[in-house]
């Protein structure tokens, strides 16, 4: 487990932390929460499914031509 001494001041009101370029968040949403001593902080999941798209990787991948079929008839 990789740890660090850092900074904590002061922000106004609040108390703030500069977290290490190492230990950098990949988004700019966070969750903090406490157990016991420990200040846990972690990514917050995503809140849309517009961002849940805009985090994945485009594939690189060569898809198979998909055969455009004649529809079946439906009688109404």
């Amino acid at each position: 487990m990789s740890e660090r001494y850092v900074k904590l001041f002061k922000n106004g009101r609040n108390q703030a932390v500069r977290i290490p370029r190492e230990f950098e968040l990949p988004r700019k949403d966070a969750i903090v929460r406490k157990e016991g001593q420990r200040l846990i902080i972690e990514t917050a999941p995503p809140r849309s499914l517009l961002s849940v798209l805009a985090m994945l990787k485009t594939l690189n991948e060569d898809f198979p031509p998909i055969e455009d079929l004649p529809a079946d008839s439906v009688d109404l």
